[in-house]
């Protein structure tokens, strides 16, 4: 999710230590399972029937092969996907479970979402998403100084550290240390991924109806 922070009192921050860097998160739903079963019976009482010539025999048309199902809205997908920026992998569900999502819902950036509508299962596909449909260019605004005394206590700043908190609205946020002075520290808000061209190579490995919400 984009981050844009303007404005903030920054004396009502609540920040905690944290180690993930994690960019993509699946979804937390699990796939609906559909099951049919085809029942036949005669009644007891059925007179047999005289055979028919061979040439009468009716034998069953097969069944019309429907296409594959699209990725379109509140269709539950799963994928596998590496993603790269300025040539460097930054993350991948290689060695690790497909990733879900449901479409339509903005669980994912908006122009990966674009780009995977249409794509059936066992599409392969490359995408590049531009900073705008991304995680957002960077905001000069969300780089800001907080005092020493107001991160957790015990933490010993370090460039490059990154700390997670809650604004003032109660939404959820990260931030990373960019400087360290000698009373404050330069956090920088913007998502790690902003301003960057993000580079896909997804496959699709299942698309089902999602749940109802």
């Amino acid at each position: 999710m984009v981050l844009r922070r303007n404005g903030w009192t920054l004396g009502l921050l609540m920040l905690v230590l944290t180690a993930s860097t994690t960019i993509v998160r699946a979804a937390d739903s699990s796939s609906p399972n559909a099951s049919s079963s085809t029942q036949s019976s005669a009644p007891a009482s059925t007179p047999a029937q005289p055979a028919q010539p061979a040439a009468a025999a009716q034998s069953a048309a097969p069944a019309a092969t429907q296409p594959a199902s699209a990725i379109q809205d509140n269709m539950e997908v799963q994928l596998e996907y590496t993603l790269s920026a300025d040539g460097q992998v930054v993350d991948s569900t290689d060695g690790q479970a497909p990733f879900k999502y449901i479409h339509g819902r903005g669980q994912i950036i908006p122009g990966l979402e674009k780009q995977l509508a249409g794509l059936r299962t066992g599409d392969s596909k490359e995408i590049t998403v531009t900073p705008e449909e991304g995680y957002g260019p960077v905001d000069p605004t969300a780089i800001v100084d907080v005092p020493k005394n107001q991160l957790p206590t015990g933490t010993m700043p370090e460039v490059g550290m990154v700390l997670r908190g809650v604004d003032p609205d109660g939404r959820a946020f990260r931030a990373t240390i960019q400087e360290i002075k000698d009373q404050t520290v330069k956090l920088n808000l913007n998502h790690p991924l902003a301003g960057k061209t993000l580079h896909f190579k997804v496959k699709v490995l299942e698309i089902t109806p999602a749940a109802p919400q």
